[in-house]
């Protein structure tokens, strides 16, 4: 099923009023962009799902031995400097940009961009759709981002001020700079 937009400029909800709509419906997947139209996905299917768990499996069990920062899920959402509020499949953030939020902005759609993003094509999302989405990350404040098609076992390497890298899944993807020592291994998913 195809994401659902559903405009809202007229009703002019506030971030409390999206979140609470949000929280009342929890068995709805909810994103805002930046022109605050909401955005209703389905849930994934058990394959694409099974892939977020091995992605975030491989950032976890890194990051629990670097202790340099947080991982989150596709349950995660962040309010972005633009205002849209975005849901990634995988996430991380730095312990220092992530001590700099208040707690009870932890409790709800942070306001912060994560410093790592992974967003996964499933067969409902374009890839320009995704690419899009990838692009806003890139452009408030993303430090690095990978798009991963694994119906077409490429992967997109997104770096601010730099143009897009494609890679096919014969080698794992470097965490480079961001992240360093960590790679996904692309064969495992």
């Amino acid at each position: 099923m195809n994401p659902i937009a559903i405009s809202t400029q007229s009703a002019h909800l506030t971030e409390e009023q999206f979140f609470m709509l949000c929280s009342d419906n929890k068995e709805l997947r909810f994103e805002r962009d930046k022109n605050k139209t909401i955005i209703l996905m389905s849930p994934t299917g058990a394959f694409t799902g099974e892939s977020h768990s091995e992605m975030n499996r491989q950032l976890a069990n890194w990051n629990y031995q670097s202790k340099s920062g947080h991982v989150f899920d596709s349950s995660s959402g962040f309010t972005l400097p633009n205002g849209a509020m975005r849901a990634p499949d995988v996430a991380w953030i730095t312990n220092k940009r992530w001590e700099k939020i208040p707690q009870k902005d932890k409790e709800r759609f942070a306001h912060i961009c994560p410093d790592f993003v992974i967003e996964v094509r499933s067969k409902t999302d374009t890839l320009k759709q995704q690419q899009e989405k990838m692009e806003e990350w890139i452009e408030n404040g993303c430090r690095l981002g990978w798009l991963i098609d694994i119906e077409n076992k490429t992967a997109y390497i997104y770096k601010p001020k730099r143009a897009v890298k494609k890679q096919f899944f014969k080698s794992a993807l470097s965490g480079e700079e961001v992240l360093k020592g960590f790679e996904l291994n692309l064969s495992e998913i």
